[in-house]
């Protein structure tokens, strides 16, 4: 859908520290948010996404001095997202520091709230995240899940972002649950299913592990690829993501 393809990195938060696991379990330390947020920041990050990923389990705010220092450490766009449950949250956030809010069980529990955010701070604020897992239950194959991957609902993963672009949603972070952590590549299936629908740009996240994974998921239909524990080891930058896929003719900023 763009010309230009976006490079995020992906910070899971937990207690106030980085985490990563594996299809959203055993999750481990991996690092400071603030250091890490900076680190992607000068290696030349597109964008930068914080999600806090245990505020809608433990049915909390997000951590928003954590926010606002991390903000202060890049200058670039910041998605923050976890435990948004209505517009006065995103704006506090937004107030905080944050460019662009994720939203997705509070969406899933009440849809108007899609509505309520974009009506209020523009469709380019508003991300919807979709924790997708594959399941024969659906039409489609996928169905949704909120609280971290936990619970699984009963929308059709695909349905649910149709509707969501219809209620006001900007922007699709797809993170495959089957993939995440894997380090097996993108779930490439999943992310052309919702490219084909969607009017709005799409993110792939879940199962980067190697520099040839990112190519396919542009191809895919993405507009910008995220990634979390391959940049946290140490083991890619952000700039071999983006020469490789410059090496595959794909443009990025």
């Amino acid at each position: 859908m763009t010309v230009v393809t976006r490079v995020i990195p992906c910070l899971d938060v937990a207690a106030g520290r980085v985490v990563k696991g594996v299809n959203f379990l055993d999750l481990r330390d991996a690092g400071d948010p603030v250091e890490l947020a900076r680190r992607y920041y000068e290696q030349g990050a597109d964008e930068v996404t914080f999600l806090d990923v245990t505020a809608t389990v433990e049915d909390r705010a997000t951590m928003y001095e954590t926010v606002t220092a991390t903000a202060e450490q890049v200058f670039i766009p910041l998605t923050v997202g976890g435990g948004v449950r209505s517009h006065d949250d995103v704006a506090r956030l937004l107030g905080s520091g944050a460019d662009k809010v994720g939203v997705n069980s509070a969406a899933i529990a009440r849809p108007a709230l899609l509505g309520e955010i974009a009506d209020r701070f523009g469709a380019q604020v508003l991300v919807l995240s979709l924790d997708v897992k594959r399941s024969t239950r659906t039409s489609s194959g996928f169905v949704v899940t909120t609280h971290g991957g936990r619970t699984e609902t009963e929308l059709d993963a695909l349905d649910w972002a149709k509707e969501a672009i219809d209620r006001g949603a900007g922007e699709l972070l797809v993170n495959s649950i089957d993939a995440d952590g894997t380090k097996n590549g993108y779930d490439l299936e999943l992310v052309a299913a919702v490219r084909e629908l969607s009017s709005v740009p799409v993110i792939a996240s879940g199962g980067a592990g190697a520099v040839e994974h990112f190519a396919p998921a542009v191809a895919a239909g993405a507009d910008a690829v995220l990634a979390a524990s391959v940049f946290h080891n140490g083991e890619l930058t952000v700039g071999d993501v983006k020469a490789a896929l410059a090496a595959e003719g794909i443009a990025t900023r």
